[in-house]
């Protein structure tokens, strides 16, 4: 029986529109960069693995302290995700960083879906939680975007020093809420954060992948928030009260 439903924040319940990805990749092909659906899919594929605390993202974290210069070196990284030659990458890497900087100005939205499921996750018992690698805590944004009352938790991994995929900060969210990791489901757009992380912590993990980014993800995957509270059903992953 399951007693608590734990969600990631941005990209699954708060969305960035347009994400920096694919304003990223516009601009790229913009300026002459070839690059097919499939480039983009598999770019999008590289930026949530680095951004899952990959052993690159730690290693340029310590090389390139400056602001500008980790930036400029992950656009690099970007381009060649991409499919951009080094040389190409080179070139380019620059001109993109700045643009980025000056014109990449996100609407931040919680989807209808999302403010559709909440209220039924509630009114059936499920504790309900939030896990972000943000650095810091995030309870009064969601308080602005009017969703902070659902939730019973929320919880930075700045704040306990832990990072997903690490399997400890799945654990620290589930005795905050004083319940065993197999009594939650948790829900997240990153296959290498979330699926990877809860996994490793004794979660059930749930794919949320509207944009078919991981079609071979190996576990429940849905496309909307409309389809979670049938598949809870379908699964037998009914509240324990």
């Amino acid at each position: 029986m399951i007693k608590a439903i734990l969600f990631d924040l941005d990209g699954t319940l708060r969305h960035s529109l347009p994400t920096g990805g694919e304003f990223f990749a516009d601009y790229a092909i913009q300026q002459g960069l070839q690059a097919t659906r499939e480039d983009r899919r598999r770019a999008t594929r590289w930026e949530h693995f680095y951004w899952a605390n990959s052993a690159e993202l730690k290693a340029d974290k310590l090389a390139y302290p400056d602001d500008r210069v980790f930036w400029n070196i992950y656009a690099r990284r970007q381009l060649m995700a991409l499919g951009a030659s080094n040389e190409a990458a080179l070139t380019l890497a620059t001109q993109v960083t700045t643009y980025m900087a000056q014109a990449y100005k996100p609407q931040s939205v919680v989807p209808e879906d999302a403010r559709r499921l909440l209220p039924v996750l509630r009114d059936r018992g499920y504790l309900l939680g939030v896990i972000s690698n943000r650095d810091q805590p995030f309870v009064d944004e969601m308080d602005a975007l009017g969703i902070a009352a659902f939730f019973q938790l929320a919880l930075a991994g700045g704040e306990v020093r832990m990072w997903k995929p690490e399997p400890h900060l799945f654990v620290h969210a589930c005795q905050r809420l004083k319940i065993a990791p197999t009594e939650a489901i948790y829900v997240g757009d990153n296959y290498f954060a979330d699926v990877v992380g809860a996994r490793r912590a004794g979660l059930r993990p749930i794919l949320y992948d509207p944009r078919g980014i991981f079609p071979d993800a190996g576990c429940t995957t849905i496309t909307s928030f409309d389809d979670l509270p049938d598949t809870l059903v379908r699964e037998g992953l009914h509240p324990s009260q």
